[in-house]
């Protein structure tokens, strides 16, 4: 657990734009043996939630959350000695934000999750082209494609994506997931087979450990 006076700490270092107050507070909970979700949804997560609503509530700016996410970013390799130390499986996976997705550390933290979990995992970034996914996908191989969505007016670029990988892959699953899909209904997604979405972290580690049991919809 993360108190919230260790929270709030952090919260004022990000804003403040201290790196290195906040990579303290890092790397005292990585020595206290926190584990990879805890400190990526109660520390990274919910702190870039709360500067996103201080940004729309016009009480940061726009500069002041790019940095805060460039920030973050730069802290997450912090805990790659809790990632990289895993025995990996064999198993591949593709992981990208779709076109015109700029808010990458969502995926990043899927690509994590998936390393933790013994995966390798090839981490494309913001603003795929399809073009460039399909690419990856035929040099690579993957058993599992992961897909970003953070803006629900984007959601073309999402079907786009995912019907130009159906025409080679005709059943590679495929897990997405955003703040998009927060806005959007549940059955956004049920026109699409070996489609999942996947809500959360939580929701991607239950997700890996029944993998291969259920993969048709």
């Amino acid at each position: 657990m993360i108190s919230e006076s260790l929270y709030q700490e952090y919260l004022s270092f990000l804003l403040k734009g201290n790196k290195s107050g906040c990579a303290r507070i890092v790397d005292g909970l990585i020595a206290d043996n926190i584990d990879l979700e805890t400190l990526y949804l109660s520390l990274f997560k919910r702190s870039l939630y709360e500067i996103g609503d201080l940004w729309v509530a016009n009480k940061v700016s726009v500069a002041t959350e790019h940095l805060c996410t460039a920030i973050t970013e730069a802290l997450m390799t912090q805990a790659y000695p809790l990632i990289f130390r895993q025995v990996h499986t064999g198993k591949k996976a593709v992981v990208a934000c779709v076109a015109n997705e700029y808010h990458q550390i969502g995926g990043k933290m899927v690509a994590d999750v998936l390393e933790l979990y013994g995966w390798d995992t090839y981490f494309l970034g913001s603003n795929v082209p399809v073009e460039g996914l399909i690419a990856t996908i035929q040099e690579r191989h993957p058993q599992l494609l992961c897909l970003s969505l953070s803006i629900s007016s984007n959601f073309n670029s999402l079907d786009k994506t995912i019907k130009l990988v159906r025409i080679k892959w005709a059943e590679l699953p495929i897990f997405v997931g955003g703040k998009a899909f927060e806005f959007m209904p549940p059955t956004v997604l049920d026109a699409y087979s070996h489609v999942k979405l996947v809500n959360s972290l939580p929701d991607l580690k239950f997700q890996l450990l029944t993998f291969g049991d259920d993969r048709a919809r």
